[in-house]
């Protein structure tokens, strides 16, 4: 495909490495020849670069594999996971999972993409349900348009809840900006 079509999302190849394209502008700045300037991130080593393609030139998209993992549990920082199809175990540690570590309990479902064999990245659903572990207690006559107040879940992450919400409930959070969405009943 030329660069002109490249948008935001994609996995392309650059230097021999696939790089996720995390922006990407088409410009045309008056006599000059049109060019793509798209901010793009290593999938390997996890690095972001911007780079400019003119418009006409190849690039080459690259497709990635994705299975299908159920979490099985953590070993010091080592997570073990095992694909729901063919029930081979892989291993991730911290920094392949990177902020998806904060999402990820036991028995939860994920996508892991995976390039040459190589697992390089994981996807975790929208929302996810997890338990408050750790919060201050509910103050008699508060209401729900009183300030939040942080909470802590099970895997460590912290966010901010309503007063009315107290250690052992079960709460929605948004995986994409990390926030608390609702309590479940």
């Amino acid at each position: 495909m030329t660069a002109k079509d490249v948008r935001r999302g994609m996995v392309i190849l650059y230097s021999g490495a696939p790089h996720r394209v995390l922006d990407c502008q088409h410009r045309t700045p008056g006599n000059l020849r049109a060019f793509v300037q798209a901010k793009i991130r290593n999938l390997q080593t996890g690095l972001s670069t911007e780079v400019r393609f003119s418009s006409t030139e190849a690039v080459e998209r690259v497709t990635l594999e994705q299975h299908e993992m159920e979490y099985l549990y953590a070993d010091g920082s080592t997570h073990h996971f095992m694909n729901t199809e063919t029930y081979e175990q892989i291993e991730l540690d911290d920094e392949a999972l990177g902020d998806a570590i904060h999402y990820v309990v036991p028995g939860c479902k994920i996508r892991v993409e995976t390039y040459d064999g190589r697992s390089i990245g994981v996807e975790v659903p929208q929302v996810v349900e997890l338990k408050v572990v750790e919060t201050t207690p509910e103050i008699r006559g508060a209401t729900a348009s009183n300030s939040p107040k942080p909470a802590k879940l099970e895997t460590g992450l912290m966010v901010q809840v309503p007063t009315f919400v107290k250690e052992g409930d079960r709460v929605r959070v948004d995986t994409s900006t990390g926030a608390y969405m609702e309590r479940v009943r």
